[in-house]
């Protein structure tokens, strides 16, 4: 097949897919319809995109804009493929982000595409490389972040944000609480927010503000703490250890592992060991 779109992950107002496209010079480019609001980061490859919005040439970096119901086509004249991951919004879903960022008023899309942009290139290689793991968790924060920071950037609205009040901090120190006392079951964003009483969004831009990370990363980052320390007290198996500490599979586990210590879990016991 020339096209084939992978599924990533879901939610309530949104869906991620891997697109993958092989088609080329040879291939005339037909018409299709964004049937949601579309944010695709291009991941590998080049190719023209045409929409009611103009047309622009898209690079790995660049994200594609398309607005719901809209139609548009997608060109290889000059090379062979490339390779997207889809973010598709409701409008529902985009409005409730637009609320809750400062300065933004506006979620149709003016222009088809973002070229690379720093404040959006460290999500873009988030999405990557969640993709690359099947790490259909941290996608949900990818959602709302990229939705949000898309919108900032084409709203020109790039403000320093607020402080945040004692209240916040009071229902971020129990975000904190909730999630150490239940880090090795299955914890939601949406979980996190609803029992903080505030908006997704709204609720990840304060945990980040106070935490200065992710609820995702500080998710992930108390489990591995948690299996390095089994793996220091312990002589339970690694498999073992990575389920008990809520890891869904070992090579995720130790991947993320290794990435964050420099060594596998393995070696790392054997070290402090020695």
């Amino acid at each position: 097949m020339s096209l084939t779109a992978h599924h990533l992950a879901s939610g309530a107002g949104w869906r991620v897919d891997d697109v993958v496209c092989r088609f080329g010079p040879r291939h005339r480019a037909y018409e299709e319809q964004h049937e949601a609001t579309c944010v695709a980061a291009v991941t590998s490859g080049t190719f023209r995109y045409r929409s009611s919005l103009g047309s622009a040439v898209l690079a790995p970096g660049a994200l594609l804009l398309g607005n719901r119901h809209h139609r548009f086509e997608c060109g290889h004249e000059h090379a062979v493929g490339d390779r997207c991951i889809a973010f598709q919004f409701t409008p529902e879903f985009l409005e409730r982000v637009a609320s809750a960022v400062c300065g933004v008023r506006k979620i149709l899309f003016a222009v088809p595409r973002l070229p690379p942009h720093p404040a959006l290139l460290p999500m873009i290689a988030a999405a990557e490389a969640a993709s690359a793991d099947g790490d259909e968790a941290e996608f949900e924060e990818l959602a709302l972040r990229l939705s949000a920071s898309v919108l900032t950037v084409l709203a020109d609205a790039n403000k320093s944000p607020s402080a945040p009040s004692r209240r916040d901090e009071r229902r971020i120190t129990n975000a904190l609480r909730q999630i150490e006392a239940q880090s090795e079951g299955t914890i939601s964003l949406s979980d996190l927010a609803a029992a903080a009483a505030m908006s997704p969004y709204h609720f990840l831009r304060t945990f980040r503000a106070i935490v200065d990370m992710t609820p995702y990363q500080f998710i992930l980052l108390t489990r591995l703490r948690a299996a390095a320390v089994r793996l220091r007290q312990t002589s339970d198996g690694v498999a073992a250890i990575a389920f008990a500490v809520g890891f869904g599979d070992l090579s995720t586990f130790n991947r993320r592992f290794h990435r964050l210590v420099g060594l596998s879990p393995s070696a790392y016991r054997a070290a402090v060991r020695r």
